[in-house]
């Protein structure tokens, strides 16, 4: 199976590279199945209803998101109908929607797609590493599911390693989202699972982080309230990894960069 996962889209400028390259990405890769962190998109806080269904439309097979999961109110219950958007799994119960999603496609392939949030600078969420030990168990690798990907929103690079460890052997591909830099750290791990601290982002890198960089330098420099953060509207680049797994075991044979746009140096051409 090739898949691949594409990092949080900011924005308009980012979420229109993905719209109007989607189609082209997934012949190019001969991709199965194409997952993307969107929790930026809407303005550069949250995701909205009907920019989900445009991803869906354009060709995306499931959205992930974060910690601005609800910053759009209108996704507390548009998340309750759509199945394949999913927040972190480590959420409270009660919290809407839901922190996994099964896809099959017309091939018969299954791969299912988890979301945990870190807890170092996030804030209060429950275990991840319990979380997930409980969220896999009914799952076999390479039997009654051919690829698992987890998505790990998390600010600290050490959270977001110690998790890709204790998932080696059980994940497809354990890959970090929410601080919106492409680390050049991707690999297999010596248990069969490809690993990345952060895909990085699909946005205006000519930014602070995706965010308009004068705003961003105004509000660093002054201890009163600057103008509110608004994402950069120039050229993007997007930003991922695409996996290829071994049919028999689920387990990745070979991680690769996805870096397409303007403003970083390109790995498809």
């Amino acid at each position: 199976m090739r898949f691949a996962f594409i990092g949080d889209l900011v924005g308009r400028s980012g979420r229109q590279l993905v719209l109007d390259r989607i189609n082209e990405l997934r012949d190019r890769l001969r991709l199965d199945f194409l997952v993307v962190n969107a929790e930026n998109a809407a303005g550069g806080f949250g995701l909205t209803g009907s920019i989900a269904d445009s991803l869906f439309e354009a060709g995306v097979d499931a959205i992930t998101l974060g910690n601005h999961a609800f910053d759009q109110r209108d996704m507390l219950g548009h998340i309750e109908r759509e199945a394949r958007i999913i927040r972190p799994l480590n959420m409270a119960s009660n919290t809407p929607g839901r922190g996994s999603v099964e896809l099959r496609n017309a091939k018969g392939q299954k791969l299912l797609v988890v979301q945990l949030m870190g807890r170092l600078f996030m804030g209060m969420y429950d275990d991840p590493f319990k979380a997930i030990d409980q969220q896999l168990k009914p799952y076999f690798l390479g039997g009654n599911v051919d690829a698992i990907l987890v998505d790990i929103h998390a600010e600290a690079t050490s959270e977001k390693m110690a998790l890709g460890h204790f998932l080696d052997g059980r994940s497809s591909l354990v890959a970090g989202t929410h601080t919106h830099i492409p680390t050049a750290d991707h690999r297999v791990l010596a248990g069969g699972t490809a690993y990345i601290t952060d895909v990085g982002m699909s946005g205006d890198y000519d930014s602070v982080i995706g965010m308009n960089k004068n705003f961003s330098l105004e509000r660093w420099q002054k201890h009163t309230p600057g103008p509110r953060h608004e994402p950069a509207g120039g050229d993007a680049c997007l930003c991922g990894v695409v996996v290829e797994t071994d049919a028999k075991t689920g387990l990745a044979t070979s991680i690769d960069p996805i870096r397409w746009g303007h403003g970083l140096v390109n790995t498809v051409n």
